[in-house]
């Protein structure tokens, strides 16, 4: 059939399986929202309040599926606002399709009214991005754009669509949905000689990322585990890969990990990473991490590998398929020694557990807990409420947990928690602070429009918490800026959006308020006071160490003059025979 490019983009979305998209018309995209108009029996477009809010919906819908999500935005301001959202998902390896209408191709180079060169202004944050010149170009660019977004690590693809693409007419013959790349696998003489390193060991650790979810090598890994009788961490977006339950397992580990995760890494001679980056949050001071320790390091992007500690055997392929060459290959031992001395971790973490009465960081995250099910989605925006649910909350199955990691985007959780929802069709628990939800709550319109299930669990201590604590230590308590003195009643807020909401003052309160939140029909906003000082802990001082953890407040350990040493107190150290 002959049609327009711009019918041709919204019949190959749907071609490729696409049946949500999120974004925010105008001028450059106007060809392509009257094609949407006439499939809205096929395909869904959400409209949110802000291009960024379509990013992270999309982005969202796509953690929470492993599908390719899509966004659309107009030119201009419309592209630029999705900048954010498109740098969240590709340092997080998040499979998305961005696209994007600019001026028609006469006019390129002329300063057009909103004309802007978003491929190159994306060009670093995406895997790949085109510019479409002609309506023939649209169906077989987006076709590549979902295969490049899906294959290997997976990430973002911008595609720009020029105004006489979309208006110019072109033949279209449907296609069968592209898939990704064959996996690959690791060179058997690569795979043969990390074995023999790692059938050599005596404290093996196994550590994942979010690779291990995108791949789906949990049976293997697990299998790995128990031949080696090895304990298993995971970096913060490893999280919901496997059960939290599940025996051996650590839990999160690095800069506001699980002690006991942080210190077996620190003490194993045998590192395994699957699917994961060895960035600044999960080794601190590189020249001190992991001297003398052999690290096995398998991962679909080489580019990471070696990337910024050098491993001993560096192995490039799909992680179920390199881990199914490896298991055969490994010889099952018991390492008695090793366990117990784990198990001495672990006892040491649960000693110093936080026991306190009231509105405890811990005590708020396991009246969430009890309100979970499995088959919910938890979202978070970034900050000390980010670290206390991946610290305390617990998980049962993979893409439960969705949250931002490399970039550490504040704002990105409502938008992911609208998109989340719509993509499962389940209810999605939304952990903020106050900090967070004021640099996306105008979302909170999307949400009440599309009745999205969501409970929104706020946070409020008043402050910016994770910036506070960091000048706790490092500007000895000067706190610039990081008070917000802000009078916003958010529940008023909410219900000026459509929404329910309440504020609560104990702990009873909050598992009451929860129940009607979880009963709701469309989103509800739970507010819950924190203290300005509660911490995250452990925590390593930027440029620290794994050697410095600290596991209590310094400066309510013996520092009476109020300023945190350049290396923390002896009592105030896990190192020193503290718990956390």
């Amino acid at each position: 059939m002959v049609t327009t490019g711009a019918d041709v983009v919204v019949r190959t979305l749907i071609e490729q399986g696409c049946d949500t998209v999120f974004g925010y018309p105008g001028g450059n995209v106007i060809n392509i929202y009257d094609a949407l108009y006439q499939h809205e029996d096929e395909i869904r477009h959400v409209l949110t309040a802000h291009e960024q809010g379509a990013a992270h919906a999309a982005d969202g819908y796509a953690r929470a599926t492993g599908r390719v999500g899509v966004c659309i935005a107009t030119s201009g301001p419309g592209a630029t606002n999705l900048v954010t959202g498109i740098a969240t998902a590709f340092l997080d390896s998040v499979p998305l399709v961005a696209i994007t209408g600019n001026v028609s191709t006469g006019q390129i180079g002329t300063d057009s009214f909103q004309e802007l060169d978003i491929t190159g202004v994306t060009l670093p944050i995406t895997k790949h991005n085109f510019f479409v010149g002609s309506a023939k170009d649209v169906a077989p660019t987006i076709r590549e754009a979902f295969r490049l977004a899906m294959s290997g690590r997976p990430g973002p693809v911008l595609i720009d669509f020029a105004k006489n693409a979309q208006t110019g007419r072109v033949e279209y013959a449907p296609e069968p949905p592209v898939t990704p790349d064959a996996r690959t696998v690791a060179p058997d003489d690569a795979i043969a000689a990390a074995a023999e390193c790692i059938n050599q060991s005596r404290r093996p650790y196994v550590y994942f990322g979010g690779g291990m979810i995108a791949s789906g090598a949990q049976a293997e890994m697990l299998a790995l585990a128990e031949a080696l009788d090895a304990p298993l961490g995971c970096s913060l977006m490893g999280i919901s890969a496997i059960p939290t339950d599940t025996p051996r397992f650590l839990g999160m580990e690095g800069m506001h990990g699980h002690f006991a995760s942080t210190t077996a890494m620190k003490n194993a001679d045998c590192i395994i990473a699957l699917g994961v980056r060895f960035n600044d949050r999960s080794t601190g001071d590189r020249a001190k991490f992991a001297r003398g320790t052999r690290i096995v390091h398998i991962d679909v992007d080489e580019s990471e590998l070696s990337k910024t500690i050098r491993d001993t055997h560096d192995l490039c392929g799909d992680l179920r398929e390199t881990l199914a060459r490896i298991l055969p290959l490994v010889r099952p031992r018991e390492r008695g020694d090793w366990h117990r001395e784990v198990d001495g971790f672990v006892a040491r973490e649960r000693a110093g557990a936080d026991r306190r009465p009231g509105l405890t960081p811990r005590a708020v995250m396991g009246v969430l807990q009890r309100h979970l099910t499995p088959e919910m989605t938890v979202t978070t925006d970034v900050g000390q409420h980010q670290m206390w649910a991946a610290q305390y909350l617990s998980f049962d199955r993979p893409r439960s947990f969705v949250t931002s990691g490399g970039l550490g985007t504040m704002g990105f959780g409502l938008g992911a928690s609208v998109g989340a929802s719509l993509a499962t069709g389940r209810r999605t628990a939304l952990v903020t602070g106050d900090g967070s939800f004021g640099m996306s709550l105008v979302e909170m319109a999307t949400a009440v429009t599309v009745r999205a299930p969501l409970v929104i669990l706020l946070l409020n201590n008043g402050v910016l918490g994770m910036v506070r604590q960091q000048q706790r230590y490092i500007c000895h308590q000067r706190y610039s800026n990081t008070t917000l003195e802000r009078r916003t009643d958010f529940v008023a807020l909410a219900k000026a959006f459509g929404a329910d909401g309440e504020r609560v003052a104990d702990l009873g309160g909050l598992d009451a308020a929860l129940g009607r939140a979880f009963a709701a029909d469309g989103p509800y906003l739970v507010e819950c006071p924190v203290g300005e000082d509660e911490l995250v802990l452990p925590m390593m001082l930027p440029g620290g160490s794994m050697d410095d953890i600290i596991v209590r407040d310094p400066l309510t350990a013996g520092e009476a003059d109020g300023r945190a040493p350049a290396a923390p107190a002896a009592d105030a150290r896990a190192t020193e025979g503290e718990g956390e």
